[in-house]
């Protein structure tokens, strides 16, 4: 657990000795009396687009559990996410896609050690009407077929372009989209005929657009790597809960794999 910031004062230090009856360590110790003196009961947390509506499940669970905590989340391409923190963004845990886009995050901005929170597998998005008749990964080279993915850089545009690798096609892209969502919007908007995201997005997307799967052998399986940013204690506990057997159901009830 990382330390939290020692408190000082010869007044502050009396009061906690006179209210702390438990036999808690000197991290706990000092991390309760922290956050209870300062009032600074909020862990912000950066992640990943596609865990847009998980993580929303896995903070209402956190906040019941810790009353007067407040879990504020803020979701962006992987790649962006990482830009922000290294640039001092203010933040207390990441959840990142893809193992790959955790790589240019400073080792200074990293206070937990990463470990992988779930996995995800790629899926074609199309409208509910499939106007392009995509049945499978062999019409992406179709002619006139508007396809989008997201950016190279974002981890979902990287998934996409190994996908494309691995079945030797060089398809003609329409857009690239700065996320996921951003990519999904597009397809459930009919701006576009299919789009390749995370099966998750498409779950999400509750009839919106519908999925076509790609076979096990050609896709792309991305880790999601989770870490803390600050030295908050709740982070470390937020990141616990991620890890739960409560956090991992609600990963795998959204379509998530196992870590």
């Amino acid at each position: 657990m990382a330390p939290a910031t020692a408190l000082t004062g010869r007044g502050l230090t009396f009061l906690l000795a006179a209210t702390t009856s438990l036999a808690l360590t000197s991290c706990e110790a000092t991390a309760e009396s922290s956050g209870a003196l300062s009032g600074d009961r909020t862990v912000t947390v950066l992640a990943a687009a596609s865990l847009t509506d998980v993580l929303a499940e896995i903070a209402a669970d956190f906040e019941a559990d810790h009353p007067g905590v407040t879990v504020e989340t803020s979701f962006a391409a992987s790649s962006t996410i990482v830009q922000q923190v290294n640039e001092g963004a203010p933040a207390d845990v990441v959840a990142l896609a893809g193992q790959q886009a955790l790589e240019p995050l400073e080792q200074a901005r990293r206070v937990s050690e990463p470990v992988v929170l779930t996995t995800n597998t790629l899926e074609l998005a199309v409208p509910p009407d499939n106007p392009a008749a995509v049945d499978g990964v062999e019409d992406l080279t179709a002619a006139g077929l508007r396809l989008v993915v997201c950016q190279p850089e974002v981890p979902c545009g990287t998934a996409a372009a190994t996908l494309f690798d691995r079945l030797g096609i060089d398809p003609q892209v329409a857009s690239y989209e700065p996320d996921v969502r951003a990519t999904l919007s597009k397809v459930a908007l009919g701006e576009a005929d299919v789009g390749v995201v995370y099966r998750t997005d498409v779950a999400a997307a509750d009839g919106a657009v519908l999925g076509v799967e790609i076979p096990a052998q050609d896709n792309v399986v991305s880790s999601y790597p989770v870490l803390a940013v600050s030295g908050s204690p709740l982070a470390l506990e937020l990141i616990e809960e991620m890890l739960s057997a409560r956090g991992q159901q609600h990963l795998a009830d959204a379509g998530f794999g196992a870590p």
